[in-house]
């Protein structure tokens, strides 16, 4: 089994390269250039210009801050969501966990994107509402996992003789259900991240997310696309930063995975 050091050392430097990329490189994501429009990756432009002449690796540091921000933040929110939901159904069961299913059903009758897609045409798009938005719609499958997980944890001989014994409901779920639905919530959260990005390039694509003047690595794709054939450098670098991104996260969570499965099996 591989350790996926070269993700994680790859995703850390993405995040260094954007959170603290500014400082090295100061060139301004909004200044115009009238005398440097569409050029190609050069020294003094290092992944070239786009239609205004606006610097794309200032715009790409500064977009991947909104991008990395929206999806950690959603992908937090939303497992952190689903983990509640998902205890409080196993844990309790009865009226709780139909409700439970009852919600979950309600979510998952439409597909999800369209979902958001109706969600976001209502409001103006900024980076709160969109972690706001991407979490309230993508925690249904953290919720169902912990929730299976929890029936199978309620099951157990010890956590039968901690009820019986008298032991408090909120010790039982924080001391005993918390460290053994860990590798479940790390695993969601990972995916959860990837996911985000993914949604929010996507809306920001068809002109649903993040608008001027602010960017994120979706936007920046989208501003690319009529010149993609001349400028191919505006759509290619952000593409690549979130490619780089999921890629390194779905590495991750498939170590996180299999480490999982194996003690499992040795339990």
């Amino acid at each position: 089994m591989r350790c996926p050091c070269i993700s994680v050392a790859l995703l850390a430097m993405l995040f260094l390269f954007s959170f603290f990329g500014p400082l090295v490189y100061d060139a301004s994501p909004y200044a115009l250039h009238p005398d440097a429009l569409l050029l190609p990756p050069s020294t003094h432009y290092p992944l070239g210009t786009d239609r205004l002449g606006r610097d794309i690796l200032a715009r790409l540091m500064y977009g991947g801050q909104v991008s990395l921000t929206i999806g950690v933040g959603s992908a937090l929110i939303a497992s952190m969501i689903g983990l509640i939901a998902g205890i409080t159904a196993g844990f309790f069961r009865g009226n709780t966990d139909r409700l439970f299913v009852v919600v979950v059903d309600l979510f998952l009758t439409f597909p999800t994107f369209f979902l958001l897609l109706a969600l976001v045409s209502y409001v103006e798009a900024s980076v709160w509402v969109l972690i706001f938005v991407i979490s309230v719609t993508g925690w249904m499958t953290m919720g169902r996992m912990i929730r299976a997980e929890s029936f199978s944890i309620a099951q157990k001989p010890f956590i039968k003789i901690l009820k019986t014994a008298g032991v408090s409901t909120p010790k039982i779920l924080l001391k005993y259900f918390a460290p053994l639905l860990a590798p479940i919530f790390f695993i969601s959260f990972t995916f959860g991240v990837g996911g985000a990005i993914l949604s929010e390039s996507a809306l920001s694509f068809l002109g649903l997310g993040i608008s001027p003047p602010q960017m994120s690595w979706g936007s920046l794709i989208s501003e690319g696309k009529e010149v993609m054939q001349i400028a191919w450098w505006i759509s290619f670098f952000p593409g690549l930063m979130i490619f780089l991104v999921t890629f390194s996260l779905m590495q991750i969570s498939d170590f996180l995975q299999t480490k999982t499965n194996q003690k499992e099996v040795l339990a």
